[in-house]
């Protein structure tokens, strides 16, 4: 039946990790306590090392409101700095990306290596008699780690080891993507009005399947599909376990061919795995393709996607083809599901800022399977523990 306002406003009648309040998404406070307890030490996927191929190649990006900069040295090792000149603070790398064997600041002409380093201060004599010398001087260092070709970024130099953050939710993944060379040949940015967390709640809640077209006609219809199991780490990262391989019928949806030919390795040409990483990196693998989703949080309720194809380095034209076919199917700008997943989360952004609805539930139990919402129960209460608030309550600490 129908709900008067009273009705309408009250909690829901649940556990309280049963359902979520709108004002986690909306709430300007929040969105900067997340930047602050979570953003700044938490590990952050921030590119594939396929994107600095050789010395010198560096990268520019945003984490936590900070510029970035990453750069391969001359010893073949991945470097992250802040990108920022140690004189006066000015921002040092202004292109998105390029090449160089030096970085020289504009404002000064102070230089800098790419291994930190500061190698020249122009006119130094100035400086001595105050004793500050180029070592003293250099970039601002950011841990930085590397798994399976992508580079993750800690803005907290004493945050524990990639590795025992993660411990093995990634097993699942190192064999298509950690036994042959891998290279980015697509990235897609795109700005949508919802809150960050709503579009990792997406790569999370396979219950939204059912709203693609192509999923519930290619995969929810599959043998074994209802099997699945989430294996949910201690710090939220996740991953779907089917007791074996799927066998999703990409022929069912029109237009879409098997996918068996070259399948990335140690996949089936019907498979499909998925990695979670808190807070907001998937990895999404469909037999022959990879997906690297990232979100970059600019306000509570605008965030940047970014998102990552990958192919096997050095395959033939004929297999690149392919294999970007298979991508752009699902995930390509015109692709199916991107443009309805934008669409999905857009939706709920736009009642939950006006306060249309006050609470999500969360309430879907099947024992760990894969349309189980205990995935995202677990994500929210490390968000929880983290954030020091309760997600059906966030704007009372005092509940927690």
């Amino acid at each position: 039946m129908s709900r008067t306002a009273v009705q309408w406003l009250a909690k829901p009648r649940l556990p309280d990790d049963h359902y979520v309040a709108s004002s986690i998404y909306t709430n300007e406070t929040i969105f900067q306590e997340e930047r602050e307890k979570i953003f700044a030490h938490t590990w952050k996927f921030i590119c594939h090392e396929s994107e600095l191929p050789k010395p010198g190649d560096f990268r520019t990006a945003e984490h936590v409101g900070k510029p970035i900069l990453v750069v391969r040295d001359p010893e073949g090792m991945v470097q992250t700095f802040y990108n920022a000149c140690p004189h006066r603070g000015a921002k040092l790398v202004h292109e998105p990306r390029g090449n160089a064997r030096n970085f020289t600041c504009f404002f000064h002409l102070w230089s800098f290596n790419t291994q930190g380093e500061c190698i020249e201060m122009t006119a130094p004599k100035g400086f001595d008699e105050c004793g500050l010398t180029p070592k003293d001087c250099g970039l601002r260092k950011v841990k930085t780690a590397l798994k399976y070709g992508m580079v993750f970024i800690n803005l907290d130099d004493q945050a524990e080891d990639f590795d025992a953050h993660v411990g093995d939710i990634m097993d699942t993944i190192a064999e298509p993507l950690g036994t042959v060379p891998l290279e980015v040949f697509h990235i897609h940015r795109v700005v949508i009005n919802c809150n960050w967390k709503q579009w990792h709640e997406t790569n999370m809640e396979a219950y939204h399947e059912w709203g693609h077209v192509v999923n519930r006609t290619t995969g929810i219809v599959a043998e074994g599909y209802n099997d699945m199991e989430w294996v949910i780490h201690p710090n939220a990262h996740a991953t779907i376990k089917p007791p074996k391989p799927l066998e999703i019928k990409y022929d069912n949806y029109k237009g879409f061919d098997k996918r068996d030919a070259k399948p990335l390795p140690g996949l089936t040409g019907s498979e499909f795995r998925v990695v979670d990483l808190f807070p907001n990196t998937t990895v999404i693998l469909r037999a022959t393709t990879a997906r690297i989703d990232t979100c970059i949080p600019v306000a509570p309720g605008i965030t940047i996607l970014e998102q990552r194809g990958l192919g096997i380095l050095g395959e033939s034209a004929e297999d690149r083809a392919e294999r970007v076919k298979h991508h752009n199917q699902y995930w390509g700008p015109m692709g199916r599901n991107i443009s309805e997943d934008v669409l999905f989360v857009e939706a709920v952004n736009a009642t939950n800022r006006q306060r249309t609805s006050e609470y999500g539930l969360l309430a879907r139990r099947q024992g760990g399977k894969g349309q189980d919402d205990e995935v995202i129960r677990a994500y929210y209460r490390t968000w929880g523990r983290i954030m020091g608030r309760m997600a059906s309550d966030p704007l009372n600490p005092a509940a927690v």
